[in-house]
């Protein structure tokens, strides 16, 4: 959706090395804000994300309007399955539709090869890899790790938002799952206070917790003790501003 930081031109830099040509697409998607959000004020800086883009050589930035998109009003909208409804799609209903349908378009109107997409959203990597092979996609979906401040914080967007003590305290996000992670590779396997125990650390430290969630890698469903590939999934909010982060572990007890 623009704004972008290192966490984007590395999906760049991993595109450049997977295809003779790359398609950098812009586009702040109102499908999947909903309207308590901040589509008015999401970032949006057009002119130095192409210029960003150029020094990586870039071939095209597709970065239509609305106009371009929704020719008329967009009725018709992808039926997604019930994963879509846990975690973001639980909190941020619709959210995962509104994606959805616009990727969808976007693949029609560019015809790619090969997609590339952040783990940072995690979840929506999931759904969006479920919707390519489901619609018989020509497409190679690959995902790229997160991009991460020397502090550990994932590069976002949203960052921007953060006021000086609340990036401060945003390090420690991250670090929670870290802890909750090592618990596990200890062998503990009661994920329910795990993440219970995990909320309730960011809820002290000043967050409003969504969600920190313990799923298997491949199916995005809750973790069971005997699952070995792990991810925790977590979302909260510090001051305004919302973040989402996660982790993939292996679990080897």
């Amino acid at each position: 959706m623009g704004n972008l930081h290192e966490g984007h031109l590395a999906l760049v830099n991993k595109a450049r090395n997977n295809a003779e040509n790359v398609v950098v697409s812009i586009f702040v998607n109102p499908l999947q804000f909903l309207p308590n959000e901040d589509f008015n004020q999401y970032p949006r800086s057009l002119m130095n994300d192409c210029e960003l883009l150029r020094n990586l050589g870039t071939d095209i930035v597709f970065a239509p309007d609305d106009k371009a998109l929704f020719s008329t009003q967009q009725e018709i909208l992808v039926h997604l399955p019930p994963i879509a409804n846990i975690l973001e799609g639980e909190f941020r209903p619709g959210f995962f539709q509104g994606v959805a349908t616009i990727v969808l378009k976007l693949f029609n109107i560019i015809q790619p090869d090969i997609a590339i997409f952040g783990k940072k959203d995690y979840q929506q990597l999931h759904i969006i890899r479920l919707m390519v092979q489901q619609f018989n996609f020509p497409i190679k979906i690959l995902g790229e790790e997160i991009v991460r401040a020397p502090d550990g914080l994932a590069l976002s967007s949203r960052n921007q938002y953060l006021s000086k003590p609340h990036r401060s305290e945003a390090k420690n996000f991250y670090q929670t799952l870290i802890n909750t992670a090592n618990e596990i590779k200890k062998g503990q396997h009661d994920f329910s206070r795990l993440q219970e125990n995990a909320m309730d650390t960011l809820s002290k430290r000043g967050w409003l917790v969504d969600y920190v969630s313990i799923h298997d890698q491949r199916t995005l469903l809750p973790a069971k003790a005997n699952d070995r590939e792990l991810v925790i999934l977590a979302a909260a909010r510090i001051g305004d501003t919302r973040l989402i982060d996660n982790l993939e572990f292996n679990n080897e007890n």
